[in-house]
């Protein structure tokens, strides 16, 4: 989905930090490296200790990490991952467990309170310049663009809200459910919308289309 953002204010120099820590959403899963991947940015992306990043690749050399290869990632969630063939992202299945009368959602072994769910429309932008204007690949606050990152309207979603996205369908997003953060916004991301960062060429990304998907508001 082709997109621009709108003018830039100067939260990012007063440092505002919105983007609230997301729980590692793939934990107990398969990455396929890409080029640039090593242990240490892994261990950053995935919000895993370093170590045992490594122990879980004994067979995987720090200096030999090429595009394709599968890499393990440990976690204390119980998702079952699956390797997705080209896009060198990742494609897990998770269980997702709703309490309404407690407004509780549980996604990848971990339950979170929510505050209020919300029916929206979604697309999906990659990190071309032809979708992100002269500000190049980074979000509303300047910050590199990556996997959980979605662009909202902020009068409907204010900027910094962490959801539970559920409902999707695409290969190069979690299934069922994974936590995203409101750090974007775009000119034509209004009213009930959102776009959501997927890494991975335009024209591949460009397959997600419009979809319904409803959205927890977790605390």
């Amino acid at each position: 989905m082709k997109r621009f953002k709108g003018i830039k204010t100067l939260a990012a120099i007063i440092g505002i930090s919105l983007a609230v820590q997301a729980v590692p959403t793939f934990a107990d899963s398969v990455h396929v490296a890409k080029d640039g991947d090593t242990f240490y940015t892994l261990s950053k992306q995935y919000g895993v200790n370093l170590n045992q990043l490594m122990n879980a690749n004994p067979n995987v050399q720090a200096t030999n990490i090429y595009p394709g290869l599968k890499l393990n990632v440990p976690g204390a969630s119980t998702a079952k991952a699956f390797a997705a063939e080209d896009s060198g992202s990742i494609i897990t299945a998770a269980s997702l467990n709703v309490n309404g009368d407690d407004k509780v959602v549980e996604a990848w072994g971990k339950t979170f309170d929510y505050s209020k769910t919300l029916d929206v429309r979604a697309t999906a932008y990659s990190s071309a310049a032809s979708e992100n204007g002269k500000w190049g690949a980074v979000d509303y606050f300047g910050n590199p663009l990556k996997l959980g990152t979605i662009a909202v309207d902020p009068s409907v979603i204010p900027l910094g809200t962490k959801v539970l996205v559920t409902g999707h369908s695409f290969p190069g997003l979690p299934k069922k459910a994974f936590v995203a953060t409101a750090k974007d916004t775009g000119s034509a991301i209004k009213g009930k919308r959102i776009d959501i960062f997927v890494p991975g060429s335009p024209e591949s990304v460009s397959a997600f289309g419009f979809q319904d998907v409803e959205l927890y508001f977790i605390k």
